[in-house]
């Protein structure tokens, strides 16, 4: 009886594990990087890599061993600024890159912790 409810208990938890390597934010954090710079914010290089955060806001499956993530990520760059973006992507358990990155870039953020 024991292993029966090992074994229940077990199922759910290979049902909603994630492919090795997901979600892949290098993918999201490089293409934000460069469409940050194409649009002339920063300068190539100017980013400060060590304070870059990369949070994963949704992440979902869409097709055979194909995936739908959305990342927040918060860039920092050397002269102080910090831009807050959302992106989307397409990714799978082999290739981060699996479609183009949608990149928004939040001007301004109301947070309930923030006045």
């Amino acid at each position: 009886m024991r292993r029966l409810c090992a074994v229940f208990l077990l199922v759910p938890a290979f049902g909603f594990a994630r492919p090795p390597g997901l979600p892949c934010k290098s993918w999201p954090v490089a293409m934000a990087e460069v469409t940050l710079q194409n649009a002339g914010l920063v300068k190539a290089g100017d980013f400060d890599e060590s304070r870059t955060r990369a949070t994963p806001v949704s992440f979902e499956k869409t097709g055979k061993d194909l995936y739908r993530q959305v990342f927040e990520i918060v860039l920092h760059s050397r002269a102080g600024r910090e831009f807050h973006v959302i992106t989307v992507n397409s990714a799978s358990s082999v290739e981060c890159s699996m479609s183009g990155v949608d990149v928004y870039l939040i001007e301004r953020k109301f947070s309930g912790d923030a006045p």
